[in-house]
């Protein structure tokens, strides 16, 4: 029987002096390292051969060891307003992980990546944290979803703005993978995403926050709170009884003088549940004096969750109480709602599908 050949290593995997190791040991010069690296991050091409610069054996070579793209597109749909599309790719061992990229006119290209195949912080109305934990992702599979938007916008003649960690996972339960993708968006010699364009999500990881402090970027963070109290903010997110709103909060008290940047709290409303005066009036209380800025949302409505969409009216008196306390607060236009665009939602019904047959 023929032997099994070794599996390609993920070429975005690797860093910047990793390329130019392997290629020196290849025995290729010092500059063709660089030249790999303009073709991945830049250029961003879609396949080795397309690397013209290269010579076309070491261009052979490359298609042989390494592979290019480890994820491919499983299902790729777009909202009916054409401001939204949703890709589903599967990784080499089946998993599957979303991105969406969301187009603003005039304004801005954003990429929502995922950091992780599932979610273990299992907040109650988030389909990927009802789906549970599956895995981490690597540096190279975060990367190659903003490659893969940023070369679809390409082909538009367009650029990816803007990045934001909010979609599948934890990205500061995937600490270092998350850091290090980030450098690499930032990077000026490769995608070059302007540091405050982009956003890491947490759902409150407080030791995370202190470190993420100290890491000198200018990228934003953001702090999905949902409740104003320990006991109502347990039932939505069962990380608050590990890290608890005082907690959470002195973190980020502690990141802001630290880094001098504001912080942005995320609030899913909920019909009947956060979406009160009374909920409105905790929150204003807590945030009052600190250089933060509240970004409300109707909840994206789930299969397993039962809670719904606050209406409009709720929506505009439950900023009008927040403002009252001086915190700035505004809505969030819910996007690709007929397109399963929330976090977890194309997988779910995926998954669902595969069932069924």
């Amino acid at each position: 029987m023929p032997s099994e050949q070794p599996p390609r290593t993920p070429v975005y995997d690797l860093s910047r002096e990793q390329i130019t190791e392997i290629l020196l040991a290849w025995g290729e010069a010092r500059y063709r390292g660089d030249q790999l690296w303009e073709w991945l991050y830049v250029h961003r091409a879609a396949s080795f051969e397309d690397m013209t610069s290269l010579p076309g054996g070491l261009r052979e070579r490359l298609t042989t060891e390494m592979a290019l793209d480890s994820a491919v597109v499983a299902r790729e749909i777009h909202s009916t307003d054409g401001e939204t599309r949703k890709y589903l790719f599967q990784l080499p061992d089946g998993q599957l992980i979303e991105t969406v990229l969301m187009e603003y006119s005039g304004i801005r290209r954003t990429a929502c990546i995922s950091t992780q195949a599932g979610c273990a912080m299992g907040c109650v109305f988030c389909a990927t944290g009802q789906m549970g934990f599956a895995r981490q992702l690597s540096v190279g599979e975060i990367v190659a979803q903003v490659v893969y938007i940023a070369r679809v916008l390409d082909s538009d003649d367009e650029r990816l703005s803007n990045v934001v960690l909010m979609g599948m996972g934890e990205p500061f339960h995937n600490y270092e993978a998350s850091l290090a993708a980030i450098r690499r968006m930032i990077d000026p010699a490769g995608l070059s995403i302007g540091q405050r364009h982009v956003t890491v999500s947490t759902v409150g990881l407080a030791p995370a926050i202190r470190r993420f402090a100290g890491e000198h970027l200018q990228a934003r963070l953001a702090i999905s709170l949902h409740a104003a109290t320990d006991d109502e903010r347990s039932a939505l997110l069962p990380v608050n009884r590990r890290y608890p709103l005082a907690e959470v909060l002195q973190a980020v008290r502690e990141y802001i003088q630290i880094t001098g940047r504001r912080v942005t709290f995320e609030w899913a409303l909920i019909s009947g549940e956060n979406d009160t005066d009374e909920q409105a009036r905790r929150l204003g209380g807590l945030l009052k004096g600190m250089m933060c800025h509240v970004n409300v949302i109707p909840l994206n409505p789930t299969k397993e969750y039962k809670g719904l969409p606050s209406d409009p009216e709720r929506v505009r008196r439950f900023v009008q109480v927040v403002e009252s306390y001086g915190v700035p607060a505004t809505v969030r236009i819910r996007r690709g709602i007929d397109i399963n665009a929330g976090c977890g939602q194309l997988k779910t019904s995926v998954m669902n599908e595969q069932r069924v047959v």
